[in-house]
């Protein structure tokens, strides 16, 4: 901001940055000076040497996550670079401190190459007990988890993709729980078909939903499509079992649920069209795909991503505890069972009180983090991923 512009609260919060690092144990004389330092510290680096597994018990390593990023799809902005997206990292690093007790670093890094970067983030990978990936453009962010969890024995988390999908996923329960349905009950339909579209998908047939349709700007993605990435056949392959063709407005027509994580406008025409009683979960900020107001007629159950409605979709309610619990354990990585382990727990923390206007917690509920770590370190240890 220059001199004369009207003062702007963001500004003056983000001025000097949103965190700093803080020491743990005090060093105030020679004697603290020596234990901290030199020459004590050389016997724990020696024992860590010796035995490389103590690392987690003395240094920060196994409460601490990188946040990583290169800037190519920052929230609703997009391509922006690293250096403006850092105010987003370092809020996401507040957050997971803030609501999951885990501490994070923000880091942005100046590069785009899919193996640039895994190879930058690999030899990171020794400071931290998991990485969460945040706005990377799909699809090189399926490319980037996939190549980083097979080379590191760490989580690798891209919140964009499993964070959004664990909390529609417990959402989803809930809704259904609510108008005394099952999931296997349901058809949904997915606009959009990015890293949370496809992550979604992934989720929610994992879960058992009835069936789900994924549709991208040409339509619904179906095997008969001749223009499909590699990621979005593997996608036509698990989804759609009802061969839909054709436009998201089609295949709304007596769809059960709608997500929407794409943006645009979807007509009122056609969301009239849906099953009665239907799921709308309009996500896109900060305009939903289909207004509250317009949703409101013809759903018995309506959610957005933004705060100033009922029903927030939003990934805090999420990633703090998928971390902690996965760093509670020691785990190697997270799975499908931890994430639909987490999705389980974030519903049953409503689950007695649930309404069209609640079916999913307050990110300020103190609720939501203990019970999603508990349920996922419990996950990776049946799972066998858990250390400890």
């Amino acid at each position: 901001m220059t001199d004369g512009e009207p003062f702007d609260p963001a500004f003056a919060l983000h001025r000097g940055g949103k965190m700093a690092v803080q020491a743990t144990v005090p060093v105030r004389d020679r004697d603290d000076l020596s234990l901290a330092y030199t020459p004590g510290v050389a016997k724990v680096c020696s024992a860590i040497a010796e035995q490389p597994e103590l690392v987690h018990d003395y240094t920060w390593k196994s409460q601490v996550v990188a946040v990583v990023t290169d800037g190519s799809a920052v929230l609703g902005l997009g391509d922006i670079g690293p250096e403006a997206s850092l105010p987003v990292m370092e809020g996401k690093a507040i957050l997971f401190k803030q609501f999951g007790g885990v501490d994070a670093v923000p880091i942005a890094l100046d590069c785009r190459d899919v193996d640039e970067i895994v190879e930058t983030v690999v030899r990171l990978a020794p400071s931290f007990g998991g990485v969460n990936l945040e706005d990377i453009s799909a699809p090189r962010c399926f490319e980037i988890e996939r190549k980083l969890q097979e080379r590191v024995d760490i989580p690798i988390f891209h919140d964009d993709q499993h964070g959004t999908a664990v909390v529609t996923l417990a959402a989803l329960r809930n809704a259904a729980k609510l108008t005394d349905r099952a999931l296997g009950q349901l058809r949904a339909v997915i606009s959009g078909a990015g890293a949370a579209g496809v992550a979604i998908a992934r989720i929610l047939t994992e879960a058992g939903i009835g069936d789900v349709a994924v549709c991208d700007r040409k339509g619904v993605v179906s095997p008969d499509r001749d223009d499909l990435t590699e990621v979005k056949r593997e996608l036509a392959g698990f989804t759609n079992k009802a061969g839909l063709t054709g436009s998201l407005e089609t295949a709304l027509d007596g769809a059960d649920v709608f997500i929407g994580v794409s943006g645009g406008t979807v007509p009122e025409e056609a969301v009239a069209k849906m099953a009665p009683g239907a799921f709308i979960f309009a996500m896109a900020n900060p305009n939903p795909e289909i207004h509250p107001e317009v949703a409101h007629q013809h759903a018995a159950v309506v959610a957005t991503g933004r705060s100033d409605f009922p029903n927030q979709i939003n990934n805090v309610l999420a990633f703090p505890g998928i971390f902690a619990g996965a760093l509670q354990v020691r785990a190697s990585r997270i799975t499908e069972g931890m994430k639909l382990a987490a999705a389980e727990a974030l519903a049953s923390v409503v689950a007695d009180e649930l309404s069209a206007d609640k079916v999913i917690p307050s990110p300020f509920d103190e609720r939501v983090a203990p019970a999603v770590t508990a349920a996922v370190a419990a996950a990776a240890r049946a799972e066998g991923v858990a250390r400890r």
